[in-house]
């Protein structure tokens, strides 16, 4: 599969972490307030032609994100290994291609890579694509990917799940382009966290706070949300994003990797005690009837405006504009920074039980 692009250069990652499949948009101008962006989005504009404006965090916020990296850095490291484990068996690693999806993905991506690194010694290839919901995954990206590794055993990562959005997009994406290229891409999706049990190969079903969903570019290798704008893009390209090297002083990505990477030895027994307690993998989309639940109740149309989860709802918080935020009241003493984050924006919260997640943010209709 022939490939004659070339990606742009990105990201405060080493290129040994990391190769980021786009194209460099930071000579454009997409960012937008939140209160206009909620009233294009809801009015039918696509999330992905449009950039928030990043958050930058408090001092008191950044102090959470370092107590909250130093209190679950074990926890991660061990849902990574898990992770890490369950692909090797799942795909061997003779012809293993790392594929995170842009941008939670992509952290989780790096660590995956050095735990098989550190207790393999095998050296697999990393990428970071762009996919967007109702669009599908950059085929340009993969096209390049294949172009590069002929024999390559993809293998799609994300960092947690919400309703299941993704994990649809990307079955759908995978489908279209076998169909079209007579490719055999496998679409299970690989993620840290599932707490909406639709994923196969998972650290952990529990919905508890990863420290690199607290923030946004500045984890995640200062790399904005991707892009696809047919106005100044060519559609044959990789889907773009900026680089916001202007946050270099407060860039925590590298930081965030050798936290976790630093933990891998010490947590090698709880890996292996929870590969023996071998989990059902079955995918039940148990977090999508929550979400249904929650859609009856609090008499939402639009589904796309419920997002569950820790990581969607810290999410909302960041770049959406809140109605309010369920959570669920026997998790409420890890949401700390869901706590905080509503707090600055007067958000209200409200205790609710039925559902699987430890919270869910409600997105206002406009």
């Amino acid at each position: 599969m022939k490939s004659t692009l070339q990606p742009d250069r990105m990201g405060s990652y080493a290129q040994e972490d990391v190769i980021f499949l786009l194209r460099d948009i930071g000579n454009v101008f997409l960012e937008m307030a939140n209160e206009k962006r909620e009233q294009l989005i809801q009015a039918g504009t696509h999330y992905s032609e449009m950039l928030p404006v990043e958050y930058h965090p408090s001092k008191t916020y950044m102090n959470l994100f370092y107590k909250t990296l130093d209190a679950s850095a074990n926890k991660i490291a061990i849902a990574v290994g898990v992770v890490a484990e369950r692909i090797i068996k799942s795909r061997g690693l003779d012809n293993l291609i790392l594929v995170s999806l842009a941008r939670a993905g992509t952290p989780i991506g790096i660590l995956i890579k050095r735990y098989i690194s550190m207790n393999y010694k095998v050296d697999v290839p990393h990428y970071s694509i762009s996919i967007l919901r109702g669009r599908g995954f950059d085929e340009a990206a993969i096209r390049y990917i294949l172009s590069q590794h002929p024999q390559g055993c993809l293998q799609f990562i994300d960092g947690w799940t919400g309703k299941g959005a993704i994990t649809k997009e990307l079955i759908h994406s995978c489908q279209k382009f076998n169909g079209h290229y007579q490719a055999q891409l496998n679409a299970d999706l690989a993620v840290l966290a599932d707490p909406g049990h639709c994923a196969t190969i998972y650290g952990t079903r529990e919905d508890f706070l990863i420290p690199s969903a607290c923030l946004n570019s500045t984890v995640s290798g200062l790399v904005s949300r991707t892009v696809l704008n047919l106005q100044f893009m060519d559609e044959h390209d990789f889907h773009g994003a900026k680089y916001y090297k202007e946050l270099e002083d407060i860039d925590v990505s590298n930081l965030y990797i050798d936290r976790i990477v630093a933990c891998f030895k010490q947590v090698q027994s709880e890996i292996i005690s929870q590969l023996q307690d071998e989990a059902t993998s079955l995918i039940t989309w148990a977090g999508m009837k929550s979400v249904q639940n929650i859609q009856l109740d609090f008499d939402k149309d639009n589904i796309n405006l419920i997002k569950p989860g820790v990581g969607e709802t810290t999410r909302v918080l960041l770049r959406r504009i809140p109605w309010k935020i369920l959570i669920n009241p026997q998790y409420m003493d890890e949401l700390e920074h869901i706590l905080l984050l509503a707090h600055e924006k007067n958000v209200i919260i409200e205790e609710y039980s039925h559902m699987s997640y430890a919270c869910c943010g409600l997105i206002k209709e406009l």
